[in-house]
């Protein structure tokens, strides 16, 4: 089985506004209300795809049942541990200034919390897939990502964390199979520039010789990079296509990776269907469908 972990999920409030004027009443033309946090997204795009998954992580007041009742429409499976007090996020997305966003707090994780979700951790048995997405929220420890990886060690259980900075170095040592930094994080990790493709092999190759199996890299419209623990590495030029969203492009490529390396346990494949499913989800308003990944899979050679 797979498991997603999203610390601090959100619902995300989609908002286009012609004209927005600051210091002024501003009226919306459109709007959404989706359910966000990037292990959220990861279980939404494995779902899209048929493949069966389960969310955990926090919520909390009405809009953490709110959250709950929109992934439960989505299809996969939830086991969220549901906080006695605060609320749930929003966060609001003003869709026609793109990047511009204003993101609510959430609730405070206290250590009896945290204490529930590793209990539903040690339900994973060998041969499970664990992917861990994202930011933390500040009542949670730093050092979080660790202790679960630490805790869940010698298990034979498959790690993915997409995380930036010390949250992704600090779990090198237990060899996750899949760590995904972008570009721009990996150049920051050895306070470097990175632009092209062929840049990012040897920083790539750099974080496997401190334990990482497997390294993808993700470069938005320049494509993306595989360094695999087989050796192979993989450059592939972004798929032709109009930019829509780029919200949840990464989490959809971690996706479509995870995915494919279930169908057929191959690198060269998985890495496609990673492509693929993140730049469906940048030419889509909303995250991919199966449709669309395999579309986009179909002309990669």
């Amino acid at each position: 089985m797979i498991y997603t972990v999203t610390f601090n999920p959100s619902l995300d409030y989609i908002v286009s506004i012609k004209d927005f004027q600051l210091g002024k009443t501003n009226r919306t033309c459109a709007e959404q209300m989706l359910p966000g946090g990037k292990g959220i997204n990861v279980s939404t795009v494995l779902q899209n795809l048929g493949i069966d998954n389960v969310a955990l992580g926090f919520t909390a007041g009405f809009t953490g049942e709110e959250l709950l009742r929109k992934m439960k429409e989505i299809g996969f499976s939830c086991d969220f541990i549901h906080l006695p007090e605060g609320c749930s996020r929003i966060n609001i997305k003003m869709k026609d200034f793109d990047g511009t966003e204003i993101n609510g707090q959430g609730p405070v994780i206290l250590p009896k919390a945290i204490e529930q979700l590793m209990e539903r951790l040690d339900k994973l048995q060998a041969g499970d897939i664990l992917i861990l997405a994202g930011s933390i929220p500040s009542s949670m420890p730093d050092s979080i990502y660790h202790d679960i990886l630490a805790h869940l060690s010698g298990r034979d259980i498959l790690f993915v964390v997409d995380a930036t900075q010390n949250l992704l170095l600090n779990v090198l040592e237990y060899h996750p199979f899949l760590i995904k930094p972008n570009n721009h994080e990996l150049g920051e990790i050895f306070g470097v520039s990175l632009m092209t493709r062929e840049s990012v092999v040897p920083y790539a190759k750099k974080l496997q010789e401190r334990g990482a199996r497997n390294v993808l890299v993700s470069m938005a419209g320049e494509g993306a990079v595989l360094v695999a623990e087989n050796g192979e590495v993989h450059i592939q030029p972004a798929p032709k296509g109009t930019l829509v969203n780029a919200v949840g492009a990464g989490d959809s490529m971690v996706a479509g990776f995870v995915a494919g390396w279930t169908q057929k346990r191959e690198y060269r494949h998985a890495f496609h269907m990673g492509i693929s499913a993140g730049s469906a989800s940048a030419f889509s308003e909303l995250l991919a469908t199966r449709e669309e990944i395999c579309a986009i899979y179909q002309t990669l050679q």
